[in-house]
């Protein structure tokens, strides 16, 4: 393929019109086949922008798929590790799912729409395997990523802005819950979820409402300080809350080119979606063992010493034996602190938390200059303010 067939085969999302003209940046990534922003004017600016005001983030590229039928919830409960049933209608669960092994395919959101009908939001394409996981289940599973236009409005003024949009109790909506609502551009479906671990919504509508969606917020987010965010304010903000990102803090198990490079629920920190009173589920006799014999490896939160990231840094106990990798870092503005994100090998990181070091590499003018850093073990989310929780929400 040339150059420029490469280029076309990336698509814009509904809204590129609109991020298009206000990247000025010009630095575009590549999310699923389509451009994503990364930055609009500053990563910075962008960053306390969530955490101050009101920001969008297109997130139409993220897969998306209806799963319905009779036995959509057992053929879900199949396929996840969480028991699907106690998720009631109209609201949101975050799930995971693993191959025979045990291994992590993917994480995301399980929106139940209705008795037999879910959204299924994920990082990576599942589609064949999830056809697969329902054969002699009468359910229906289609891919309606670009039937579904998405857009993140986050930040503490976020409801407000929704509000001057002139969705009538939007502050009722209670986090990890979707609604329909009636709105000056037709029916949309509004979710008090995000990837920021603040104060936000997800907003769901068909492509071709996308643009007059952007215009309308943007006019009702005037006075609450509305800024379009691209991708690394986003990831620094997921940083602070704590959350795991495929690609970044563990790698797909259908992805994975060694075996050893997966990674279950366990080792992800994530055991409490791991339901085994539910029945059997893709990879419940080997998470049943790993459960006894224990995990191999375990995912921490750092507080590094100093204030420069430590982004793909080793770890040692000590300061010589190789224990670990950091697989996120960033030095938080609102924390005041060098925060990462770190897989271990147990028992470190578990029962031997003391005496942690990594291992940074700075660049000063071109001369790379090393640094050993202290690490703590500290609990996450690194950021967690009660606004993320309040319903209704204080209003700005």
């Amino acid at each position: 393929m040339s150059t420029m067939q490469a280029v076309k085969a990336v698509l814009g999302t509904p809204f590129h019109a609109r991020t298009s003209a206000l990247c000025r940046t010009n630095l575009w990534g590549r999310w699923a086949g389509y451009t994503a922003a990364e930055v609009y004017t500053e990563v910075e600016l962008e960053y306390f922008a969530i955490r101050n005001a009101a920001t969008l983030c297109d997130i139409s590229p993220m897969i998306k798929y209806r799963i319905a039928g009779t036995d959509a919830v057992a053929c879900l409960n199949r396929i996840m590790t969480r028991d699907v049933a106690k998720l009631a209608p109209g609201r949101v669960g975050y799930a995971v799912w693993c191959d025979g092994a045990g291994k992590v395919l993917d994480d995301g959101t399980l929106f139940r729409l209705g008795e037999d009908s879910f959204q299924l939001c994920a990082q990576e394409r599942h589609l064949e395997w999830l056809l697969d996981s329902a054969r002699g289940y009468d359910v229906s599973v289609e891919d309606q990523s670009e039937a579904i236009a998405a857009l993140a409005l986050q930040g503490p003024t976020s409801c407000e802005v929704l509000k001057a949009f002139g969705l009538a109790g939007i502050e009722q909506l209670k986090p990890y819950a979707h609604q329909s609502y009636e709105s000056v551009i037709g029916s949309l479906m509004v979710s008090r979820t995000g990837f920021t671990g603040d104060l936000g919504y997800e907003l769901w509508v068909r492509p071709e409402q996308a643009e007059a969606l952007w215009d309308r917020l943007v006019e009702a987010g005037r006075l609450y300080g509305i800024t379009p965010v691209g991708t690394r304010a986003l990831d620094l903000a997921r940083i602070e809350a704590g959350f795991i990102m495929t690609g970044a803090d563990f790698v797909a198990a259908a992805h994975a080119l060694r075996h050893s490079r997966g990674r279950s629920p366990f080792e992800l920190g994530l055991g409490r979606l791991v339901d085994f009173d539910k029945g059997h589920f893709n990879g419940r006799r080997a998470l049943l063992e790993e459960q006894r014999s224990g995990a191999r490896y375990c995912l921490v939160g750092l507080d590094v010493a100093g204030n420069k990231p430590a982004a793909g840094a080793l770890l040692y106990h000590g300061r010589k034996t190789e224990v670990g990798q950091i697989t996120s870092a960033m030095w938080s503005p609102t924390c005041k602190a060098n925060l990462a994100i770190a897989t271990l090998r147990r028992p470190y990181g578990e029962t031997v938390t003391e005496n942690l070091w990594t291992e940074i590499y700075v660049d000063k003018e071109l001369k790379w200059e090393r640094v050993k850093a202290r690490c703590k073990v500290v609990p996450r989310p690194f950021f967690d303010p009660p606004r993320r929780r309040a319903t209704p929400p204080l209003a700005f």
